[in-house]
């Protein structure tokens, strides 16, 4: 039954396109008989306005790319800086993933790299890593395979290369993202307004200023094509080679964007939630959806197998949810239609996929050995308020900016650059639709297949109903979490540009205003080019004065102190020196000499997350034995004090390294509403610096500056009180 069913399916689809790749030709040749028009002149139309649709995405994507290299060359004087001066602004997890990068280049043949990169001792003390794993390392192995292959050893630097890489990647996105909104709107007018809009919001749009090796900045280029390519995919009418060209094309950046991102899934399964409700009020072509379903099967079947059996993929809600969806399909097919069951079914599908999935869910992770980031659970209770904890990494994570709800200035950002108004009027026009599509659904009214411009339903064509569904989702979790900002505007900017563009969007909200002085369908025509124009007009006078000034204006970044301690260790430590202190600056130390460390600036693996507990006791209040007990049993033999961590002054106060040590150590005592730290002991980072017993016992102090102060940890130790 089930072969019969797909086959049935496969012809459907078959006959679909065949009638479709007909009509459109004979549709086209009426309207253009209308309209006094020979079919010659319309294809030079057409060909024309895709020629130069096409190339203004990919000169509006190169002139973003060079946006960026220049604006990073003046923030940092990249091209006048030394090696090592380059290296360091590469902060926390980014300088991780580029110190790999360095490794897989000094290594002498690709194979050895990959080897040493998978069987890792050298990186983390007494810990032996299966880097590639454990911290998403294909593009660092892409990287080097490119830079190696192409012979670019002899005309580009390393690190040129690899950033160069990365802003490439960021002129497809929004490259991605003209095109998505050139597909829904119809006019690449949108694709333009995008990216003015994705530009001016680059604070809210993008990290790439603050952190260019992270992993978002290389898989949500991919992410951004499948949405695109996922868009063409869903509209009504498409014909047979454009069809293809789309599932392709999702096929492959699916597939590339999981490799890419250890929480890729994550981000797909709010994607297969808004295809799962637009599937549920049959707003979409079951077919098409239940084809992306399979393509997100496929991608975790071989996600998992390359990425070394990775167990979080078998228990990712993803997976839960597409079987669920599948097998709730199979029972459909399966049983009679107009028949008590099959009703039954109809009325329960949301349900019936909820429940399966969350069950599903459950028993694979019983039965299934993971590690599935039981720390970010356990984060999200706490932040539901569901739970208290004192522990220190879950209140650290608290306290970061990227994960309180986002500020009014956030806010206040999208209203100036006119961002945010344009989008609420959108998505309010287009949800009052798709709620009207739902009832005339719900009423018995049949689909129609080609919705024109003077039926103003806009709320009909599946690509819209998928984004508006889509960037609610996304706005509920930014709405949340600050740094998710950066999934939730780039289609916030898409969808604006797409409805103010669209005349669709305008002659929808005219048929309800009921106008009758003004031909509906000429003056949406006039507003869909008026309203992006006088917006591009006005942002163009406000924010292009701005944008110039960023790069022409000369930025100083310099730290001499970190300069100055790389140097020393590159000097005076000895080769198999292992360092301790913040993971933030044990990445920088991997990265610019080489050194083990004892801990790094990662918080997806329980044992890191506990040895960066366990080290940042040295800005606590425990006795010299207790420090010196914890940093011997990682092997650490030199100790690094900075003083911007022991002396911080935060604007949050509770919300300081220090604070939260205390509270995690029990060392707050609270009186009259204020809290005061108390111990026997004062705050080590501050004693040892006074130079007396019992601190000089077991730390010698060999380099200080005025920011970092370096203690070798004794070997031979006269333990006194």
């Amino acid at each position: 039954q089930m072969s019969s069913g797909a086959a049935d399916l496969r012809q459907r689809k078959k006959q679909n396109c065949t009638e479709s790749d007909k009509m459109a030709p004979e549709e086209r040749n009426k309207e253009n008989s209308k309209l006094g028009r020979s079919p010659k002149y319309m294809l030079i139309q057409r060909f024309a306005k895709l020629f130069f649709g096409c190339l203004a995405a990919v000169t509006s994507g190169m002139m973003y790319a060079v946006y960026l290299s220049t604006y990073h060359e003046r923030k940092f004087w990249f091209s006048s800086r030394q090696e090592l001066e380059r290296e360091i602004t590469f902060q926390g997890d980014s300088a991780i993933y580029y110190s790999f990068y360095k490794e897989l280049l000094k290594a002498p043949s690709f194979e050895r790299g990959v080897y040493e990169l998978t069987h890792n001792n050298k990186t983390v003390s007494l810990k032996t890593i299966n880097a590639v794993q454990q911290m998403t390392l294909y593009p660092e192995l892409i990287a080097s395979v490119l830079y190696q292959a192409s012979g670019s050893e002899e005309v580009i630097e390393p690190v040129y290369f690899y950033i160069g890489i990365v802003f490439g990647l960021q002129g497809i996105y929004v490259t991605a993202l003209f095109v998505t909104s050139w597909v829904m709107s119809g006019t690449w007018l949108a694709g333009m307004l995008t990216v003015a809009w994705f530009i001016i919001n680059r604070t809210d749009t993008t990290r790439i200023d603050y952190s260019i090796p992270s992993r978002e900045n290389w898989a949500l280029p991919y992410f951004a094509c499948q949405v695109a390519a996922l868009t063409g995919y869903l509209k009504k009418n498409l014909n047979c080679s454009a069809e293809k060209f789309c599932y392709l094309l999702v096929n492959a950046s699916t597939y590339t964007f999981m490799m890419m991102w250890e929480y890729s899934h994550y981000l797909l399964f709010v994607q297969a939630i808004s295809l799962f409700l637009l599937d549920s009020f049959a707003l979409a072509q079951t077919e098409k959806v239940h084809e992306v379903y399979r393509i997100y099967l496929f991608s975790l079947i071989v996600g998992y197998l390359l990425q070394f059996e990775n167990s979080a993929l078998l228990v990712s809600p993803l997976l839960s949810l597409v079987v669920a969806l599948m097998l709730s399909k199979y029972l459909q097919m399966n049983v009679k239609k107009s028949t008590f069951v099959s009703r039954l079914l109809k009325i329960m599908y949301i349900y019936l996929v909820l429940t399966v999935a969350v069950t599903l869910n459950f028993l694979l992770k019983m039965f299934i050995p993971h590690k599935e980031n039981e720390h970010l659970l356990k984060f999200i209770e706490v932040k539901l308020g569901l739970n208290t904890t004192k522990n220190f990494t879950m209140n650290w994570l608290l306290c970061q900016e990227s994960l309180q709800a986002p500020s009014q200035d956030f806010f206040l950002r999208l209203t100036q650059s006119s961002l945010l108004p344009f989008y609420i009027l959108v998505l309010i026009i287009c949800l009052f639709s798709v709620t009207q599509v739902i009832f005339r659904r719900i009423c018995g009214e049949p689909v129609k297949e080609t919705v024109k411009l003077e039926d103003g339903r806009i709320g009909e064509r599946p690509e819209i109903v998928y984004h508006v569904i889509h960037t609610i989702l996304l706005g509920c979790l930014a709405m949340c979490l600050e740094g998710m900002k950066y999934l939730w505007t780039p289609y916030v900017c898409m969808l604006a540009a797409f409805g103010v563009c669209s005349p669709e969007l305008w002659m929808t909200l005219f048929k309800w205003l009921r106008l009758k002085a003004v031909h509906p369908i000429l003056l949406a025509l006039v507003l869909s080019m008026a309203v992006p124009t006088i917006i591009g007009f006005s942002l163009w006078k406000e924010f292009f004065p701005r944008i110039m000034t960023e790069l022409t204006e000369l930025q100083e970044f310099y730290d001499p102190d970190t300069v100055e301690l790389m140097t020393w260790i590159k000097r005076q430590a000895p080769v198999a020196a292992v360092f301790a202190g913040s993971p933030q600056l044990m990445g920088v130390i991997k990265l610019c000499t080489g050194w083990t460390v004892s801990s790094l600036p990662l918080y997806n693996d329980d044992d890191l997350l506990k040895r960066n507990e366990n080290i940042y006791q040295i800005y606590s209040k425990r006795s010299a034995e207790d420090i010196y007990k914890i940093l011997t049993s990682y092997k650490a033999n030199f100790l690094v004090i900075e003083d911007s961590i022991c002396n911080e002054v935060g604007p949050v106060r509770g919300c300081r390294v220090k604070d939260l040590l205390d509270i995690a150590n029990g060392h707050v005592v609270c009186e009259e509403s204020d809290n005061y730290a108390y111990s026997k002991y004062g705050r080590f980072c501050h004693e040892i610096k006074m130079n007396y017993s019992p601190y000089v016992n077991y730390f010698t102090r060999v380099y200080w500056n005025r920011s970092y102060f370096v203690y070798r940890i004794n070997t031979v130790i006269s333990f006194q009180s």
